[in-house]
């Protein structure tokens, strides 16, 4: 009779184990989970993807280099533009490959952001290329200074950062530039 006691109670741990609720497995509590079903793949339109992200507020921000020729200083609206790190200080912008600015600010190594206050509308539409005159062409006609680390800063800006490039990622139709910063300021008060 014991043989037989000890055999049921065996078939009868075996068929728990084999169910997976024998004392010594983790039981599972609840329904068990399906994998997420992936959806299609959907590829928003440029457009689209433009107008969406322009819900997302940003500063107003003008990157700023020399021509190649190290004379003349070249500007271009920016709202892709973020700190990165603080020991060491390091900002990053991006950089559409298709703009006459990129291919500068590669070979320079070097640029400067000027953050601009609200009130400055005309000048970052300037820099954005707007039809307006003076154009991008003269700096928008921008008075402007040489910075600590020798890059064109805009007067009336709320802040500026001279950066050296550390670092490029290529991401999409931009690049984007690591910058460290060489030297900062605080100009006014003022909301981006």
């Amino acid at each position: 009779a014991a043989a037989a006691i000890v055999g049921i109670v065996a078939s009868r741990r075996g068929a728990l184990a084999a169910r997976g609720c024998d004392r010594g497995a983790s039981r599972v509590r609840g329904p068990t989970r399906r994998p997420p079903r992936r959806l299609a793949r959907m590829e928003p339109r440029p457009d689209e993807f433009r107008r969406v992200m322009g819900h997302f507020a940003t500063g107003v921000s003008v990157v700023t280099t020399y021509e190649p020729d190290g004379g003349r200083p070249a500007g271009i609206t920016v709202n892709a533009f973020s700190s990165v790190s603080l020991e060491p200080p390091l900002v990053m912008v991006a950089l559409d490959r298709r703009r006459f600015i990129t291919p500068m600010v590669r070979s320079a190594g070097r640029y400067a952001v000027n953050v601009l206050g609200e009130d400055q509308q005309a000048l970052s539409d300037c820099f954005a290329h707007a039809p307006v005159s003076p154009g991008r062409e003269a700096f928008c006609g921008a008075t402007w200074h040489p910075g600590p680390a020798g890059l064109p800063l805009i007067e009336g800006a709320i802040a500026t950062l001279e950066c050296t490039v550390v670092e490029t990622f290529s991401a999409g139709d931009h690049d984007l530039f690591i910058g460290r910063v060489d030297s900062l300021d605080e100009h006014r008060e003022g909301v981006a």
